[in-house]
């Protein structure tokens, strides 16, 4: 009895310290989460700086576990399309990034971490769009 009670206290121990792990493995690198928009940097032949405060409003979007992103301008939601990430060229370096394609529009992910999200537009313009969680 004793050796069967210790084995399932060690698979209870194992399987908690798999599932931790996982999740933590899932946060850092996730898209799935909601977004708030810091600011836009871009244009090519025109540069410009955009934030909430310039512009008037406050944007974030929403990253579902189904594949569905949904954007939300000053806490009413505008737009509820699906997104798609993929292996894809760069249009500037043409090397292989990851790519997330929504609102018909493709991205270059620049960087995604458990408190940050880059993207850069994926043509001529090379907007920069900068989130934080």
């Amino acid at each position: 009895m004793k050796k069967l009670f210790l084995s399932f206290i060690v698979c209870f121990l194992f399987t908690s310290m798999i599932s931790v792990n996982a999740s933590r493995e899932e946060a850092a690198g996730s898209i799935i989460n909601t977004w708030i928009w810091e600011k836009s940097i871009g244009g090519s032949n025109n540069p410009y700086v955009a934030t909430p405060k310039s512009i008037g409003f406050n944007k974030k979007i929403i990253f579902t576990q189904d594949g569905r992103v949904i954007t939300y301008k000053d806490n009413v939601e505008i737009r509820n399309s699906t997104y798609q990430i993929e292996k894809g060229k760069g249009y500037f370096d043409q090397s292989e990034h990851d790519l997330i394609t929504f609102e018909g529009k493709t991205y270059v992910i620049e960087n995604l971490d458990n408190q940050n999200l880059t993207i850069v537009s994926n043509s001529q313009d090379g907007t920069r769009t900068i989130f934080k969680r």
